[in-house]
């Protein structure tokens, strides 16, 4: 029998929090609920969940705080939830790793998808064991969801991973927005453009790309983008 998915829920509405967590616990999650970052704390010193989903707007530190500190010492998926409507707020969350924003108020079956979207991509339906692919000094495990350049490991966030995944599976391809949209995430993201754009310039960075120019992730004006390594397998 398969454990339920554990999920960590930052959340102090009074009512919200409670609500979501009994209808994502029907859906068979097992949800941990807590009002602020000092309870998200405690419940990681006792539980390893397979992803957290972290409100924007918290009493005490914030969300993006919470992100920040969580992503200097974990790459465990974080959802977060912004009632927030400015643009800025979505891609600082992005560029501080959270792999997904949900705005508020949403619809508990879209909050379901995006969930499960995530959890398919972070821990379930991986590839066959000891699928490894190879581009100039990097090796991809696709199974175990890890990058190495020689002896260090390069840690990205489970969208981070979703989008090299997408690259080096169609090296020399032309892939659109939409397209790598459709293969890291399963279109449960709106057509937030920004999303890919702050993702892809956060993934340059860790594989250490120059900024200005570019030379494993290319972008074509007007098109997307195109992984112009050779992948070896």
């Amino acid at each position: 029998m398969t454990a339920a998915p554990r999920i960590i829920m930052v959340e102090d509405d009074p009512e919200i929090g409670p609500l979501t967590q009994g209808r994502l616990c029907q859906e068979g999650f097992d949800v941990a609920l807590t009002a602020d970052a000092s309870g998200l704390d405690a419940l990681l010193a006792r539980l390893q969940p397979d992803m957290i989903i972290l409100d924007l707007m918290l009493p005490g530190e914030d969300g993006l705080s919470v992100c920040r500190r969580l992503r200097a010492k974990t790459n465990v998926p974080i959802l977060m939830l912004t009632a927030r409507t400015d643009e800025i707020d979505r891609v600082v969350g992005l560029e501080l790793g959270a792999d997904d924003y949900l705005g508020k108020p949403f619809a508990i079956r879209e909050l379901i998808a995006r969930i499960r979207a995530i959890l398919r991509r972070s821990v379930q339906d991986k590839p066959r064991d000891g699928e490894t692919l190879h581009f100039i000094d990097f090796d991809v495990n696709l199974a175990r969801m890890e990058v190495h350049k020689g002896t260090t490991e390069i840690v990205l966030t489970s969208g981070e991973f979703a989008l090299l995944r997408a690259f080096v599976e169609n090296p020399g391809r032309v892939l659109s927005r939409d397209q790598l949209m459709d293969l890291s995430q399963g279109r449960l993201s709106d057509s937030f453009d920004r999303t890919v754009d702050v993702q892809i310039s956060r993934l340059r960075t860790k594989l250490g790309e120059n900024p200005r120019d570019p030379r494993i992730i290319k972008t074509v004006r007007n098109a997307g983008y195109i992984f112009t390594s050779e992948v070896r397998r």
